[in-house]
């Protein structure tokens, strides 16, 4: 009965925790993706026997820094211009809300959609694409954060195994706490280079079917696909159907709609249903309906960027549970097949 009352207690806690400190854990688990991403092309350039050799730690550690710090403003440029041409095009697009409620009506020959027609008026596509500004704004200030955070860790991280042999002076305590730590490494490495690849070829695929159908900004939605993709199940669902609904919207035609949808569309089932799974093979060990569940709880926790950390977050928590008997039988129950 205690020990209940521990569980129910700690859990309301951690939660209570997570949601009022949100502002600054986020940033911080950021950053600790992003030491893995900086860690990952660092043991790239040591297989190099010249660099491996040769260069400092600091140096090895400030080349994949300059380099993803180089395509976060890359891809930040281009998306501002992209958004310019979709904020300029705002009158054409307006216009053709009214022309998509007449074909829906002239179609189906009833008057459904009146309602709509009489509520298009306080439409604003400009207030629309400014939300989406003050996101991607919002993103670059935390971004500033999340790079100190990291650089911090990456200065830390010298000292961090010296520390934790001190903490844990027992060898035996050390060496199962670096077994987890290894287990940790491996499995958000791989999944994220994993989902890193795939979206990629799905955000470039859908670049390339957008840019020929003539959509405009194919470069934002591509990005939106790439990001969205993180987000297990929904995230291509979502990122199918923004790009149909702004093709619609800037062409007035189903037709086009219903290419976009099918392209697109395509791309998503393929990557995801048939060429995911083939370089996935055991990367994660959680069950499909737990996957979903974290993506609900970590939604209401954390929003859209607890949808994005979902999946990591309960892999890590699986391979803990697993090295306690007290949680081994959770670990069972969120892996995928019992083992653990």
């Amino acid at each position: 009965m205690k020990k209940t009352a521990y569980f129910f207690i700690i859990t309301i806690s951690i939660v209570f925790i997570l949601v009022v400190g949100k502002t600054i854990l986020i940033p911080f688990v950021f950053a600790l993706l992003l030491w893995f991403i900086v860690r990952s092309i660092r043991e790239f350039l040591n297989k190099i026997s010249f660099v491996n050799r040769f260069f400092p730690l600091w140096l090895k550690n400030l080349i994949p820094s300059v380099f993803l710090l180089g395509i976060f403003l890359l891809i930040s440029r281009m998306l501002m211009v992209n958004i310019n041409t979709l904020t300029k095009s705002y009158s054409s697009y307006e216009g053709n809300v009214q022309v998509l409620i007449t074909q829906l009506n002239d179609f189906f020959d009833i008057n459904m959609l009146e309602y709509v027609k009489s509520g298009s008026v306080d439409f604003n596509f400009l207030n629309l694409l400014q939300k989406i500004v003050e996101s991607l704004t919002g993103l670059v200030s935390n971004a500033f954060i999340i790079i100190l955070y990291a650089s911090f860790i990456l200065l830390e991280e010298t000292y961090f195994i010296s520390k934790l042999k001190i903490i844990f002076s027992r060898e035996s305590h050390f060496r199962q706490l670096s077994k987890v730590m290894r287990e940790i490494d491996t499995s958000v490495t791989k999944y994220m280079g994993l989902k890193t690849f795939v979206s990629i070829i799905t955000g470039t695929a859908s670049y390339l079917a957008l840019y020929f159908i003539g959509v405009d900004a194919p470069l934002f939605w591509a990005f939106l696909i790439f990001l969205l993709n993180f987000i297990p199940t929904i995230g291509s669902l979502i990122a199918t159907l923004f790009p149909v609904f702004f093709c619609l919207l800037q062409f007035g035609d189903f037709t086009k709609g219903f290419l976009v949808l099918g392209i697109v569309g395509g791309i998503q089932v393929l990557v995801g249903n048939i060429l995911e799974p083939r370089l996935a093979g055991n990367t994660l060990n959680i069950s499909p309906f737990v996957a979903i569940f974290a993506l609900s709880i970590w939604g209401a926790i954390w929003g859209i960027t607890g949808m994005f950390l979902s999946v990591p977050i309960t892999v890590i928590m699986v391979i803990i549970f697993s090295h306690f008997p007290s949680t081994k039988a959770i670990s069972i129950m969120l892996s995928e097949k019992g083992r653990i």
